[in-house]
């Protein structure tokens, strides 16, 4: 499709279609369409030879493992003793460190435990619409962002054109309050002039 037709609008998509990749297509509030995709996620078992994205942590506590499985404790030098009939760990282990990769013995501790310590789910990484394409931090711009950064670039406008002197809608308000003061200023300095407006600060 893209060798038959010249610069297609969907033609950008080609560039993040790589790996394991899905698509949501919607006409809803992509605000709230991200909150649902991020809300659904699901606990996956520790792999063999998969890189930990947290670290992992076994409570302290009974195990449900009989005294006989104690070996299998020590050989990953977690203290234990036995407690009514079953091994209890002593102490919280941090059993895997987030960065590393999981080894066989600590697979099948968590197994054993019937610890489930990460999550799966879908990451949102781009916003297409109409031809172009954003990053999903984009997604993290509200109205209430916006109404604060649009402030903050009016008052920047204001103080640039009273600096030049040159007026815009944004700083001609602040030339007729900075005159209206002038004014004011000089009818306080006057013993025999005055006007109704300037009264009420006299």
């Amino acid at each position: 499709f893209l060798s038959e037709n010249e610069d297609p609008p969907i033609g950008i998509l080609s560039t993040i279609c790589r790996g394991n990749v899905g698509f949501v297509f919607t006409n809803g509030d992509l605000g709230e369409v991200r909150t649902v995709l991020e809300s659904n996620v699901r606990p996956a078992p520790a792999r063999v030879g998969s890189l930990a994205p947290v670290d992992v942590i076994v409570p302290k506590g009974p195990t449900g493992c009989d005294p006989g499985q104690t070996a299998f404790f020590q050989t990953l030098q977690i203290s234990t003793k036995i407690a009514k009939g079953q091994i209890e760990i002593v102490n919280d282990v941090q059993l895997v460190k987030a960065g590393e990769k999981v080894n066989a013995s600590q697979a099948a501790l968590l197994k054993k435990l019937e610890i489930n310590p990460f999550t799966y789910g879908l990451v949102l990484r781009s916003v297409y619409d109409n031809g172009s394409l954003f990053d999903a931090k984009v997604l993290d711009i509200t109205d209430d962002v916006l109404s604060f950064k649009f402030g903050e670039a009016l008052s920047l406008v204001a103080s640039l054109s009273l600096v030049l002197g040159y007026p815009t809608a944004a700083s001609v308000p602040h030339s007729i309050a900075n005159a209206f003061r002038a004014i004011v200023a000089i009818t306080m300095g006057l013993e025999k002039y005055t006007f109704p407006e300037a009264e009420a600060f006299l």
